[in-house]
């Protein structure tokens, strides 16, 4: 990145560290997001099936220990339990933005921040004018404001698109803040009646957890045990279970000791984050995309406020959203644009990020409770979601021969050291 205000570059070359770091997990994601495509597409067969009574049954089949208020559902299990999973990574890849990634320093972060902030807040707005206008809830105002990092790395493997890595960092960070927003919002405005003697042996697990971080003590028997029972609590304490989760990665350590070959963050990360893309987010797909796909059903999306807010929150609020806050993040902050791109890469960038599917799932079950109403939420985020999949393939293709030529010059090592050799020909340089 060069000093002067006026030459920052928007979606230059990442700096090489950055880059493994990044390559690193998107590679999981994009493995995960093919797991979780098949998955959602099992769900809504199975659901639509001569077998769609067994799809129920298995779906709402409970166990658990009663005596420990853990007596749930399988659907819930997923939600609650392996979706916590999925939240204790995202805890870890925020860790790691903050302390060494783009969220390090308010230079690097204005941008993706400022595209984040208003990823969130126009697909919300857009809810509340369509559902206001239509006299229906604005309980579901939160549901279009996450994009599913996972599932959009699908598409771009599915249409075999290669973006630059600038352009596939930027989503990966949109979606950490993302994850952060729809857990600040589950946190606060989906918790059900508090349990203050559970919330407060919560809170003295994680800190507890965070005095074995900072006391470095190693060992597996100490944390899994903690954060199981961490978990358990929070979830008995009315806050959503999930937000343990994320507060357990946010509390793993991300920099290296004299003498580690890993972080804890690190490890931890490389370890369970397979477990959260390929199992845990696919199983809470499995049994929360299951709805009907009748005409009857799909009308729904269309007539009623609720699903229709969803659905243009996703498909024209999310776009509109990062589209526009990313154009006037680069402008205030005088930045200039990849002279090897245009905006109509950032276009089609923001209509990828418009696939709002994991996170948009939970939050549509838990502003939702009343079942017919969710499964009509449920079809409006599968339908954005696939509408703005569909749009982005058909924007994204149109590059790609240029993203195929950028993507060739990032990755070219004729001397084969292991190092790219745009890194050492002088013209690497940071991404504002």
């Amino acid at each position: 990145m060069t000093q002067a205000r006026s030459r920052k570059t928007v979606f230059g070359l990442l700096p090489w560290p950055e880059r493994q770091a990044v390559a690193e997990a998107l590679r999981t994601e994009t493995v995960g997001g093919l797991v979780l495509l098949a998955a959602a597409v099992v769900a809504l067969v199975w659901a639509n099936s001569p077998w769609s009574e067994a799809y129920e049954s298995v779906r709402d089949f409970h166990f658990g220990i009663p005596a420990l208020g853990l007596d749930l559902s399988v659907a819930h299990w997923t939600a609650d339990g392996l979706l916590a999973v999925f939240f204790l990574v995202a805890g870890i890849e925020l860790k790691r933005e903050l302390v060494v990634g783009e969220l390090r320093t308010p230079a690097t972060a204005a941008l993706p921040v400022i595209a984040a902030l208003c990823g969130m807040a126009v697909p919300a707005a857009v809810y509340i004018l369509v559902a206001t206008s239509g006299g229906g809830s604005l309980d579901g105002w939160a549901v279009p404001m996450a994009t599913d990092i996972a599932f959009a790395l699908a598409v771009l493997a599915v249409i075999s698109t290669h973006l630059p890595s600038a352009l596939r960092a930027f989503l990966l960070t949109l979606a950490v803040v993302d994850d952060l927003g729809a857990i600040l919002i589950i946190a606060i405005f989906f918790t059900s009646d508090l349990n203050f003697w559970a919330l407060g042996a919560a809170f003295a697990g994680l800190v507890l957890f965070y005095a074995l971080q900072r006391f470095r003590v190693r060992g597996w028997w100490w944390y899994v045990p903690l954060g199981v029972a961490t978990w358990a609590l929070m979830y008995n304490s009315g806050v959503h279970a999930t937000v343990a989760g994320v507060a357990m990665g946010l509390i793993l350590r991300t920099t290296r000791d004299k003498g580690e070959e890993a972080s804890p963050g690190t490890r931890v990360a490389h370890l369970v984050h397979p477990f959260s893309a390929g199992v845990a987010v696919p199983l809470f797909a499995l049994f929360a995309a299951g709805v009907g796909v009748s005409g009857a059903a799909l009308a729904h999306v269309f007539t009623d406020p609720e699903p229709l807010g969803v659905f243009l929150g996703l498909v024209a609020g999310k776009i509109l959203g990062i589209f526009l806050g990313t154009y006037l993040a680069a402008r205030f902050t005088r930045a200039q644009l990849n002279p090897d791109l245009a905006w109509a890469d950032v276009f089609g960038l923001a209509t990828l990020a418009g696939i709002g599917f994991t996170v948009a799932l939970l939050i549509g079950e838990l502003a939702f409770p009343n079942a017919a109403e969710a499964e009509h939420i449920k079809a409006a985020v599968l339908i954005g979601s696939l509408s703005a999949a569909v749009l982005a393939a058909a924007l994204l293709r149109r590059r790609n021969r240029l993203y195929r030529r950028l993507w060739e010059d990032e990755e070219r090592d004729e001397d084969a050291d292991g190092i790219p050799d745009i890194y050492q020909t002088g013209r690497a340089g940071g991404s504002a």
